[in-house]
């Protein structure tokens, strides 16, 4: 359900819970995503990031709660479901039918996409000849065919090379930078840290913080001491480099390994749901 173009949001969240029988998958989520902003989920595996896209995608129904998406959307989906057997070309023509796009329209559409994500090489090749990064930009020019105001990423690099994963975030934030709303999940940390606006730390369907990076960050403190001995590694933080400094002169004794380094969006994420992710 579309929300007016009046509003300064471009999804809506309120008291959104989904049910699976006795589990609760989601658990009254309630938040607000601005127009033009790049917001991330993060959460471990079973948290309820793409329980949530399908919802906001159409593809699930809520048990109760609002959910709301102020505009067309596109879908970037975690499994990879393109057209092994057609070209690039192909698959985003039939996407562009799907959505009623003018025919004269979809030819120009498709060039200017294949331009955008640097594949117009590989436009008469066959999906199953790409590689994986390939086939991840392919899926992103689907995803934007016919212009969507809203782009769900739901794990857009999962199991992409450090290189290639790097090129997608380029891509990612042109798209934004284009003014389009970006909804990503992410299990990737780094990822979120680097490309969002603002984060929600999901947790067994709920949401236990949301705020931007710096601020999560901000919660732990500025430094951080790692230090890894015989009982494994701990970490203690510090608001100021001064203050870190001196308690590593105060932990240092032989057997002990200890690294002074800045607070990451991964100690945030530790700290405030017990658990890591990639």
């Amino acid at each position: 359900m579309n929300q007016s173009d009046s509003t300064p949001f471009a999804v809506t969240i309120q008291n959104l819970t989904k049910k699976y029988g006795s589990l609760k998958a989601l658990d009254k989520i309630t938040f607000s995503v601005h127009k033009g902003e790049l917001f991330a989920l993060l959460g471990p595996n079973g948290a309820g990031k793409t329980t949530l896209v399908r919802i906001l995608t159409g593809l699930t129904r809520p048990s109760f709660g609002i959910a709301q998406v102020n505009g067309q959307a596109g879908l970037v989906p975690q499994a990879l479901n393109l057209d092994y057997d057609l070209t690039v070309s192909e698959n985003l023509l039939i996407h562009g039918l799907l959505y009623h796009m003018p025919y004269p329209a979809i030819g120009s559409r498709i060039r200017e996409l294949l331009a955008y994500t640097e594949i117009a090489h590989k436009a008469r090749a066959t999906i199953r000849t790409l590689s994986g990064g390939m086939k991840r930009r392919v899926m992103i020019a689907r995803a934007l065919m016919h212009d969507p105001e809203v782009l769900f990423l739901d794990e857009p690099t999962v199991g992409l090379d450090p290189h290639i994963r790097r090129k997608i975030w380029s891509l990612i934030k042109r798209v934004q930078g284009q003014g389009t709303t970006i909804l990503l999940t992410t299990h990737y940390i780094e990822e979120a840290e680097l490309l969002a606006d603002k984060v929600a730390l999901l947790d067994h369907g709920t949401i236990v913080a949301l705020d931007t990076p710096r601020n999560l960050k901000a919660r732990m403190g500025t430094y951080a001491v790692d230090i890894v001995d015989d009982n494994g590694l701990a970490t203690n933080y510090f608001p100021d480099k001064e203050s870190a400094r001196k308690a590593m002169l105060d932990m240092g004794e032989q057997g002990r390994a200890i690294t002074l380094r800045q607070v990451t969006l991964e100690d945030a994420v530790v700290g405030l749901t017990g658990r890591t992710e990639k």
